[in-house]
């Protein structure tokens, strides 16, 4: 199989790419929604902070690992039919999560619900390189950073109004409810991107033979490793910021949830003009502008673990990482996924399983002195921008320039 033959597009439904984008919340919901409840989470189970953020950890692997199934799966059986399943799965596991009776039984509760909640992520991503090219699908995985911010934003937010009313199980049964909702969504509007002529055959071991062809493209393993260490910095703020503007700076969980969605604000905003910039400037341009800004918030982080500095700073920090991670998001997806339409659900999970894995991997180690400092923030999250930039200095450097001319005047096929 030829990553260079590109198959004709399947006709998309109005509704489709609406749903690819309603997809994308399976990520950014499972993980913000109970944010705000995970400091009475951990008193409730009597848990230490660090072992309380394995609910956190637990759910990034089982993302990263249920897209590393579900993508080459997909290339193989289609798209549909892996979506369903993963959907009703997570819809039985978050109840599970609602349910546990102690942090052990939650922290695999949570990793399940991450496996099936990956088949969700990974179908958007696929089902999207199904149905669009060229101009398009740098405007679509615009529209994915977008819209996975606007449920970073309602996530914390609703759960921050829900702590109100409901305990941190209730939280997991309003995911419940949202997994139920996006299914009827799904059985009515998802119709079939991959025909069965353009599905890859062979099995397990043209499954093999597809991760050997992309982990051999410099500019893929290149944009894949970007991404997986910008999202490591973007995760371990999730999993550190709760404690630092709720323990440290004594914000009360519904300030928290309003602070959070101001980044996250700006985490959509600049997801947009990310994807507006790769298109219509330069994609390696706009991906070096998102890891700049990443860098500034980092600094700015690692700067308040040395010094004591007010409560703006760290706001503006997180800003500037939130937002420069997001800039980077639709070209780094462009450069990994623009040259592969044969094997769209391969190349997705890998760079799903990436952004998540080193998320999951990343995200205790803000814990490790406890819930009185920033430090370890810092320390993470500067580490990873520094080796976000590095893997596009060792991998994809070399061939920027031609990656760049060929994603950005790829062909565009119209679509409803």
């Amino acid at each position: 199989m030829s990553q260079t033959t590109t198959p004709p597009k399947p006709v998309a439904g109005r509704l489709l790419p609406s749903l690819l984008l309603l997809l994308t919340v399976f990520g950014p919901i499972s993980m913000d929604l109970y944010l705000p409840a995970l400091p009475a989470l951990t008193v409730e189970l009597g848990a230490a902070t660090s072992i309380a953020q394995l609910t956190v950890t637990a759910c990034l692997i089982g993302l990263a690992a249920g897209q590393l199934i579900a993508g080459p799966v997909s290339d193989r059986f289609g798209r549909r039919g892996i979506l369903l399943v993963g959907v009703a799965a997570y819809i039985v596991t978050s109840t599970l999560c609602a349910i546990s009776p102690n942090i052990e039984v939650l922290i695999i509760a949570r990793l399940v619900q991450g496996l099936t909640g990956g088949v969700g992520v990974v179908i958007a991503q696929a089902a999207g390189r199904d149905v669009y090219s060229g101009g398009r699908l740098i405007r679509f995985y615009g529209r994915l950073t977008v819209t996975g911010a606007f449920a970073a934003i309602v996530g914390p937010l609703l759960g921050g109004l829900l702590t109100a009313r409901v305990d941190w199980r209730g939280l997991f049964v309003v995911l419940a409810i949202i997994g139920a909702a996006i299914l009827i969504a799904t059985l009515l509007t998802f119709a079939e991107t991959l025909p069965a002529d353009h599905r890859v055959q062979g099995g397990f071991a043209q499954t093999v033979r597809d991760y050997r062809t992309l982990l051999a493209d410099r500019v893929f393993l290149g944009a894949v490793l970007n991404q997986g260490f910008l999202w490591a910095a973007v995760f371990a703020y999730l999993a550190g910021a709760t404690y630092v503007l709720q323990n440290i700076y004594g914000l009360s969980p519904q300030w928290y949830a309003a602070a959070f969605g101001l980044n996250s604000a700006g985490f959509a905003f600049f997801g947009w003009l990310g994807g507006r910039g790769a298109e219509r400037w330069s994609i390696t341009r706009t991906l070096a502008t998102g890891i700049l800004l990443a860098g500034l918030g980092a600094a700015g982080l690692l700067t308040s673990g040395f010094t004591p500095m007010p409560l703006w700073v760290v706001i503006a920090s997180l800003f500037f990482l939130a937002s420069g991670v997001a800039i980077s998001a639709a070209p780094a997806s462009t450069l990994a996924l623009a040259n592969y339409p044969q094997m769209a659900g391969t190349a997705s999970s890998l760079l799903g399983t990436v952004r998540y894995g080193f998320g999951g991997v990343a995200a205790p180690f803000v814990g490790i002195a406890g819930a009185t400092s920033i430090l370890p923030l810092g320390v993470v999250t500067i580490v990873a921008v520094l080796l976000s930039a590095g893997a596009c200095l060792l991998f994809a450097h070399r061939h920027a320039s031609a990656a760049d001319a060929e994603a950005g005047t790829a062909e565009t096929t119209p679509t409803p």
